[in-house]
């Protein structure tokens, strides 16, 4: 999953400028996820492209949502943010599934869509506590990872 796309012009304003972006980006993911070790950012015309170690693959893909969900970042590249402990080939997981906030969506309203009932809202929320504070507060354009149904 190298790159994933985001609406540029949504999302928690973090930096005025292009100059101070690379930098706060950093800092915002220091706050929001811990043990990135090496953790290097570039910030170019709306591209992040973040660097580092993390501990596990998932991280790696809530590096891309928690950064992609910053205003002024319309792609994320994570080419170069590996994890220490890859999951072995029988236990790969499916390719995450994401679902793009629409006007009048409510957790309740994704849930019932993607995990067949409403009430599992917050299977959502708690996939997505790093970019989330509280669970009747996201926007249109946010784009939030989908946890896999367990059978």
């Amino acid at each position: 999953m190298g790159f994933l796309d985001f609406a540029r012009d949504v999302g928690r304003q973090i930096f005025d400028s292009d100059d101070e972006a690379a930098d706060n980006i950093r800092q915002h993911l220091e706050v929001k996820m811990s043990g990135i070790e090496n953790l290097d950012v570039a910030f170019d015309d709306g591209v992040a492209t973040i660097s580092g170690v993390c501990a596990y693959p998932a991280d790696r893909d809530m590096v891309a949502l928690i950064v992609g969900n910053i205003k002024g970042v319309e792609t994320v590249n994570i080419d170069g943010l590996t994890a220490r402990e890859p999951k072995p080939e029988a236990e790969k997981a499916p390719e995450p599934t994401y679902h793009v906030v629409e006007p009048g969506d409510t957790l309740g309203h994704i849930s019932k869509r993607y995990l067949g009932k409403s009430s599992a809202y917050m299977k959502i929320f708690e996939a997505n506590r790093a970019l989330l504070d509280d669970p009747n507060k996201i926007y249109p354009g946010q784009k939030l990872l989908i946890p896999q149904v367990e059978e």
